[in-house]
């Protein structure tokens, strides 16, 4: 169990600033909602402690002894794996249990009149929430957002406490890692009676062109008060740079009391600038409500809705067209998790992880198999990223004894309305998916939940298409026709091989495969590229994550064969099947799989790790062989080692030491792979690509001495002293030319001082049960990674030194600004 004595080794200086931010967390809300109305990040000191107790739910009861944290806050991340722990294998042997969150605030006298609600974008998961000792609510499924309105039980004037109960004790619930807790943000919104309400405005552009776009805006306002209003709703649109773009003429609506109202208007934008993969540009909807006060018009409420204008289509003949050209979806599948973060979905780490997604040459990511946090699909826009937001992994069926099909009779529709009401107006988001491998699958009863669930979907938004991902392993697979047809695009789990006889058989389908091994990355490429109504694929997985423990390793002689459901695999607590490690460094299939489908990738070299003296490498299903950008194997000097290059140059050479080993083709008919079998020996390996007879490129591989020193690289060397931000640190083993030793995993220690903490430390080893909140690592395959988040309120350096036994220390410093 977690306990507030588990402080980091700075705890005085870290404590001291979350009981002063505490104290002032009332003043700063008062502050930025005296206006009357806004929306307000509500993540800041809030009292926690495991375990259940029978009276934390009221105000007067005593959480002095409570460890004070900010969200975004995932206590499974900080305990200890262990092959016991009831969430097993699927939940990566972390701890879950039960936990209290309460924190205590200031009301306005002056906001009498108004309406309070709070917004928790995510708790995973049967979280229950108080006002006041008043039960709001019983939130069960973990991964999508609610709100509750407190206004009925606030003490004007005077203290108020928000408790929340969570409860991930149920055990086994989910088949990934989900975490425990409240890891997304809470907001604050404070709004008058006539308001725009929670996810009340809806965005879209019907008609697109290099002249002109029509943006329909729908604005949902309601009225709580016991009167009728007049209420005048402006729009004004404006681009990335701030600069007015379109306006509309102000509409004037009464609104009687207790109802609410759609207002949907239309406005002209001349020349837009189009949201693409490569230019993803943004508007910002600005809209305010106003009202008739004799000859005044106080403001009611304003909102900034951020959109792109872009158009999509799906058809059999062109497949998936993106603002009328066609594009062919490089795909990743890619669950919650941020790593040695765990759940926690900090701004900073959903965006880095859409960046190394870009990084990597997808274009495409699907959110298996829950909605994602809005930070991400807020960097997706930002950074053009294509998405497939997917609701469920299952329906009414179970996969494990506590997961969703206990509640997805009385709660789908809620859930499912939540994920497409918060999303519907990102244009990075292109399908909406309603489940993943539905067990009921071949009952005639899937065919009529799909509907269902279809149907609820284009009530809100009949702009994307609906998909699901759909599997067998099997010889039943054309029974699926009925319930493929009830969607608008067919989702195949590891099945393309079907395709070209299911157009055959219905040429009016759309086919995108949602899942697929890395292994089978050009014969789906291949597919893909041949035939438009297959617009895409997407690999089992993008990144590396946590939970499904076991899935995609490779196992050396001795060591525990098949796979994770076979088996207790224990310490193995995340998926190495990632195209990403748990760093964020790519691996060799990445390179191979963006060669592939992008020509900004022409030549990779990589090296296949030789079978050890007592036997050969075994691969489970989801694994690709261990290949390594490295040309160090101390112990196999003489011994042939294989060698791959990838090429998209008509023909590659390669080189060891200056000397040519050979020259071969790479094109189709060899997978755009070259194969070389070396005598090895240290030096330098060198693969060169050859076009029109000349050397035009080469990638090199140097083989490492001993280790010499420690480099540090930080992403980012300046970050928001805003307690949120953060900075990731990779620690890079190197011989005395700044070659990475491979086989270094010396033991590194974090010291960190100033105005930031660390979160996390990783390295990449998903068979290290080290705690990831720990300050020190092993190294592995020469590197570590460093997770340092600011602190809340205080500027200035923060200096991060790393030792290891026999090397100088080596410091850096990231300014927190």
């Amino acid at each position: 169990m977690l306990s507030s004595n588990k402080l980091s080794s700075n705890w005085r200086h870290y404590f001291f600033a979350l009981l002063l931010c505490w104290g002032l967390v009332s003043q700063v809300n008062a502050q930025n909602l005296q206006q009357g109305f806004g929306h307000e990040l509500f993540d800041n000191a809030w009292h926690f402690a495991l375990g259940d107790y029978s009276d934390a739910n009221n105000p007067g009861f005593n959480d002095r002894s409570w460890r004070i944290l900010d969200l975004p806050h995932d206590w499974s991340i900080e305990g200890k794996i262990d092959k016991n722990n009831p969430s097993g294998s699927a939940g990566g042997f972390f701890p879950t249990g039960i936990g209290w969150y309460r924190k205590t605030f200031k009301v306005p006298e002056d906001w009498k009149g108004k309406q309070l609600s709070i917004y928790f974008e995510g708790v995973y998961m049967n979280s229950e929430v108080f006002i006041n000792g008043h039960s709001l609510g019983i939130h069960p499924y973990g991964f999508t957002g609610f709100d509750y309105d407190l206004t009925p039980y606030l003490k004007f004037g005077g203290d108020n406490l928000i408790a929340v109960r969570v409860d991930n004790s149920s055990q086994v619930n989910c088949r990934w890692y989900t975490g425990s807790g409240i890891y997304r943000h809470v907001w604050l919104d404070l709004k008058n009676p006539v308001h725009v309400k929670h996810w009340g405005v809806y965005i879209t552009t019907p008609k697109v062109s290099a002249e002109i776009a029509t943006v329909q805006i729908e604005t949902s306002v309601g009225n709580t008060d016991k009167q009728v209003h007049t209420v005048i709703v402006g729009t004004t649109i404006v681009d990335t740079r701030g600069r007015h773009a379109a306006t509309n003429k102000p509409m004037t609506i009464k609104i009687a009391p207790g109802t609410d109202t759609a207002i949907i208007q239309t406005i002209e934008v001349q020349r837009p600038r189009l949201w693409g993969l490569q230019s993803p540009n943004l508007y910002t909807a600005r809209i305010e409500l106003t009202t008739l006060e004799g000859n005044r018009k106080p403001s009611l409420q304003q909102i900034e809705k951020s959109f792109g204008i872009r158009s999509i289509q799906f058809t059999p003949s062109k497949g998936f067209e993106l603002n009328g050209q066609a594009v062919k979806l490089n795909g990743g599948c890619v669950h919650h998790d941020n790593g040695c973060l765990g759940a926690a979905a900090y701004d900073r780490a959903e965006e880095r992880k859409v960046e190394l997604l870009k990084k990597a040459g997808f274009n495409a990511v699907r959110t298996a198999h829950n909605p994602p946090s809005t930070a991400f699909l807020n960097a997706c826009d930002r950074l053009g990223l294509l998405v497939i937001d997917e609701a469920f992994d299952g329906w009414r069926t179970g996969k494990n004894k506590y997961d969703y099909a206990l509640y997805f009779d009385k709660w789908w529709k809620k859930d499912l309305d939540a994920m497409v009401l918060r999303d519907r107006s990102h244009p990075s988001v292109i399908m909406w998916s309603i489940g993943n491998e539905i067990i009921e699958r071949k009952e005639p009863q899937a065919v009529k939940t799909a509907k269902m669930l279809s149907d609820e979907i284009k009530r809100m938004d009949n702009t994307r298409p609906v998909t699901s991902a759909m599997t067998t392993w099997d010889k039943d697979w054309e029974i699926f026709d009925p319930l493929m047809a009830v969607h608008d695009v067919a989702g195949y789990n590891y099945q393309l091989h079907r395709a070209e006889a299911d157009h055959a058989r219905v040429p009016s389908r759309i086919i995108v495969q949602t899942e697929s091994y890395p292994r089978d990355a050009y014969a789906n490429w291949k597919l893909v590229e041949s035939h438009p109504y297959i617009i895409g694929d997407f690999v089992w997985t993008s990144l590396d994550y946590l939970g499904e423990s076991g899935i995609g390793r490779y196992y050396y002689p001795g060591e525990p064969t098949g796979e994770p459901w076979e088996r207790n695999l224990f310490p193995w607590h995340g998926s190495y099947c990632g195209d990403i490690d748990m760093m964020g460094d790519r691996k060799p299939i990445s390179y191979y799989r963006s060669l592939l489908y992008s020509d900004k990738q022409q030549l990779y070299l990589a090296v296949r790790e030789p079978n050890p003296k007592n036997g050969e490498i075994k691969l489970t299903q989801w694994a690709v062989w261990p290949t390594w950008e490295s040309w160090t194997w101390p112990g196999f000097e003489g011994k042939n080692i294989e060698v791959e290059v990838y090429s998209r140059y008509p023909k590659v050479r390669l080189f060891l030491n200056d000397q040519l080993i050979g020259e071969k083709s790479t094109n189709e008919s060899s997978a755009f792979k070259a194969l070389f079998t070396v005598p090895y020996q240290a030096g330098v390996l060198k693969a060169v690509g050859i076009e029109n007879g000349k050397e035009v490129d080469a990638k090199i591989l140097r083989t490492a001495d001993k280790v010499a020193k420690i480099i540090l690289k930080a992403d980012r060397d300046h970050i928001a002293a805003d307690g949120q931000d953060l900075s990731y640190v990779k620690v890079e083993l190197v011989d005395k030319n700044g070659i990475i030793q491979p086989s270094a995993e010396d033991l590194l220690s974090f010291d960190i001082k100033g105005p930031g903490s660390i979160i996390g430390v990783d390295n990449a080893n998903l068979q290290d049960p080290v705690p990831y909140n720990a300050t020190s690592r092993k190294a592995w395959k020469g590197k570590a990674l460093v997770v340092i988040k600011s602190e809340r309120g205080a500027k200035g350096d923060i200096h991060l030194t790393v030792h290891a036994k026999g090397l100088a220390d080596a410091s850096l410093a990231i300014k927190s600004e």
